[in-house]
């Protein structure tokens, strides 16, 4: 989906206009990879616009930059409000939000203590990140030939910019096969995640999900809301090791992620999940989830952030 400008970018302590807001062709992370990011969404609410669960992104931000030994030169209550400042400044209501942590321009080489790290944060407009009817109608996945990174080669629990070359390999391999996104799978064969979403089977009542530090899945914060949510409306909800025969044969399944939401799976391998269509379930979390990050569900107000 293409960009769509906005007025400013927040860079190394302040606001500079969007297409001002360039790197050096030599800067280190563009050569190897090492950056990590998050990816955040801001929603109208009540009297003006909130940022949801910025806390806890910005505390995987650093929990990232940790993983990776990147040394953030701002504190956690800076980017937090540098965010808000951000989103402010966009004058958008409803918003995407980029931090990006990353290496810059004057040192190369794999040694990458010596660069000093840079911080950005861009807001842009977004939308349905599988396309608008997937929440509606849901979407159909492949199961990749590409398996997910092992948690032994690099920590899969960071969110980290060079890591992603796996999930593309798997987007573009399924979007070129016809589909709308991948499921990818460990080395062993077991269920790990889709290209950016967690995944969820619905099956006998209850909710399962793979454990992520087994399957190298990233620890979701939307998964992490849409577990208390079906939690609340009285499902069980389990981690279990997983394999493709499970979601072909489960009476639901659907993904969630920052840019995708709550997302129904209609088809696995060209496999009917289900009747197809998204189910009871799944439809009660996405109902619930929606509104929760509009503010308008005061169990999970505590979720939302809102923007002087």
């Amino acid at each position: 989906m293409p960009i769509t400008p906005t007025s400013k970018i927040w860079m190394d302590g302040e606001l500079v206009d969007w297409e001002k807001a360039t790197v050096h062709v030599l800067t280190h992370s563009l050569h190897y990879g090492t950056g990590v990011f998050e990816g955040i969404r801001a929603y109208p609410v009540a009297g003006g616009t909130a940022v949801f669960r910025l806390r806890e992104h910005i505390a995987r931000l650093f929990g990232s930059a940790h993983l990776l030994d990147i040394r953030i030169p701002f504190s956690e209550s800076t980017i937090f409000d540098a965010v808000k400042e951000t989103v402010a400044a966009s004058g958008l209501q409803e918003c995407y939000i980029r931090p990006i942590a990353y290496l810059g321009y004057g040192e190369m080489g794999l040694n990458p203590l010596p660069c000093e790290v840079r911080v950005a944060i861009a807001v842009w407009p977004w939308g349905a990140y599988l396309g608008d009817d997937a929440a509606r109608s849901g979407v159909r996945l492949k199961v990749s030939s590409w398996a997910r990174l092992d948690p032994r080669t690099l920590p899969t629990a960071a969110k980290a910019t060079g890591m992603y070359i796996n999930s593309s390999l798997a987007k573009v391999e399924a979007v070129r096969a016809g589909y709308d996104e991948a499921i990818m799978t460990t080395t062993d064969g077991y269920l790990a995640e889709g290209t950016g979403e967690n995944l969820f089977l619905v099956s006998g009542g209850s909710i399962v999900t793979p454990p992520s530090s087994a399957v190298g899945a990233l620890a979701g914060i939307t998964s992490n809301a849409v577990t208390t949510i079906a939690r609340d409306l009285g499902y069980e909800v389990k981690e279990a090791l997983l394999r493709r025969s499970d979601v072909y044969l489960a009476d639901e399944a659907f993904l969630t992620g920052t840019a995708a939401e709550v997302v129904p799976i209609a088809s696995v391998d060209d496999r009917q999940v289900g009747t197809g269509q998204p189910g009871p379930v799944t439809i009660a979390i996405q109902e619930t989830y929606h509104a929760a990050v509009r503010g308008e569900v005061d169990r999970y107000k505590d979720w939302i952030e809102r923007v002087s």
